[in-house]
């Protein structure tokens, strides 16, 4: 997949050269000195972001040949991150070690390659990543099997990925710190299969297979440190606990006789209620308490059920900087209720003209969204809306792109016809997001003949979506 031998050359000549440049090229010295640099191929910023636990440590500047180099007179051991946004990835400093690290913004994680000391951690955390990244599409097949040829068929894949872990281990000879990462590599991602079995199972084949679980099938719940500080951003752990906080949750939430926003309520106030009782390290809680709420607020935004859950998140956590961020999607949400006027937003007409939301959004409208990263999305919900437009011929149809390119957007248009449609591009995504509260391309506003706001929050392919319109 990579020229990985020739990419070490040009590395190692880089790094020695760099090396020799700012200091001695001696290892295993008495200070915590570290070194970290590589280069960006197809850059989309001039800059790399070095990070510890979500917190900013450094901002590291390309130069115009798109590589970057850093010396840290101490780096404490342990995981970092690095990221060129929007992607991100982990890496691993043991004392003194000096890393490169080559990227693609166009094949982000397929392209990334460690060189350096330090190199083997990293390049077995990135395989492992990749490895268990392509089991996705195998997996959903594999939902549907019963539960002993399910078992089987984890097990075997788990056995060959324990195999490949104990060969790397043995070869690097990494110390019992980082062999806490490679293990979580390797576990959560078993871990989280289990979790996910029986839900997509019934979802798949319409059998409930809850009751038929071997007792001994979650006792490796039993086994996990959940108060590690260590794993509180750990990707691997993150996703982990999405499912088993969901599995929990559902055990102690009943569905009867309830709208999908109640049961949706009920089931996030229950995973924070867990939560405070599962987690025992403040920080720690408290971080799985902004994850549950910022999944749930960005999710369901029914206006009287979010106040309910804010309302016992405040309850619970003690971050105080996360809580005014949460409030702050909160108070957007409450907004874009029903018979509000839009926040106005800055946008753009395809001649490039700035326009005002407030100008173009007037009388009874339909206000959808688009990228063209999801082309198959662009053209549907062009053909929807152009349908929808000849049954109600009294709404406009207001189509805003949320890509940055206003030449790209323009390119993509020029390929199709779509009538009757009034197309703008945001011009900053950020504020939609805030304003609108905009994370799902799926999203559509229905406004008024007022301009007023009817249903802040649909989807246009919903099969009751008409309703809106009458």
């Amino acid at each position: 997949m990579h020229n990985l031998n020739v990419f070490k050359v040009l590395s190692f000549s880089i790094l020695n050269l760099l090396l020799l440049t700012s200091c001695n090229n001696k290892f295993d010295r008495d200070d915590y000195s570290a070194y970290f640099g590589g280069e960006v191929t197809n850059p989309l910023n001039r800059y790399v972001l070095f990070l510890k636990d979500n917190k900013i440590i450094d901002t590291i500047p390309l130069d115009r040949n798109n590589r970057f180099f850093k010396k840290f007179d101490s780096l404490t051991p342990g995981l970092y991150t690095f990221k060129h946004e929007p992607e991100y990835q982990y890496v691993y400093f043991d004392k003194n070690d000096s890393l490169m690290v080559r990227m693609n913004s166009s094949d982000f994680d397929e392209s990334i390659i460690f060189c350096g000391r330090g190199e083997e951690k990293n390049n077995y955390l990135m395989e492992m990543y990749l490895k268990n990244e392509s089991d996705k599409d195998k997996m959903f097949a594999v939902f549907d099997y019963d539960i002993k040829k399910f078992n089987r068929y984890i097990d075997s894949s788990f056995a060959t990925r324990k195999k490949f872990y104990e060969t790397k281990k043995e070869k690097a000879k990494w110390n019992e710190e980082f062999d806490y990462f490679a293990l979580s590599a390797l576990y959560f991602p078993y871990y989280t299969k289990k979790e996910i079995y029986p839900l997509v199972h019934e979802i798949r084949t319409g059998e409930k297979v809850s009751d038929k679980l071997p007792k001994d099938f979650y006792d490796y719940r039993k086994e996990i440190e959940f108060n590690n500080h260590n794993l509180t951003n750990f990707s691997p752990f993150v996703k982990y606990l999405t499912y088993l906080l969901n599995n929990m949750a559902m055990e102690k939430v009943s569905s009867e006789n309830n709208s999908l926003s109640d049961q949706a309520l009920d089931l996030n106030i229950a995973k924070l209620n867990i939560t405070d009782t599962l987690f025992e390290n403040v920080d720690i809680k408290n971080t799985v308490l902004n994850n549950i709420a910022f999944a749930y607020l960005l999710e369901d935004q029914h206006i009287v059920n979010n106040q309910k859950f804010l309302d016992r998140y405040n309850q619970l956590s003690t971050d105080k900087s996360n809580q005014n961020e949460i409030t702050k999607i909160g108070n957007s949400i409450q907004m874009l209720k029903e018979g509000n006027s839009l926040p106005a937003l800055d946008l753009f007409t395809l001649t490039g003209e700035a326009v005002n939301s407030k100008s173009v959004i007037k009388g009874k409208s339909v206000i959808f969204f688009w990228t063209e990263n999801a082309e198959s999305h662009f053209v549907s919900v062009h053909k929807k809306v152009m349908d929808l437009k000849a049954k109600h011929p009294d709404y406009t149809f207001i189509a805003i792109n949320v890509d940055d390119n206003q030449s790209k957007w323009t390119n993509a248009l020029s390929n199709y016809k779509f009538e009757n449609v009034t197309e703008l591009r945001v011009k900053n995504f950020e504020e939609l997001r805030a304003k609108w509260v905009i994370t799902k391309i799926h999203r559509v506003i229905v406004t008024n003949a007022d301009g007023t706001i009817k249903n802040g929050f649909v989807n246009l392919f919903d099969v009751k979506f008409a309703d809106n319109l009458k």
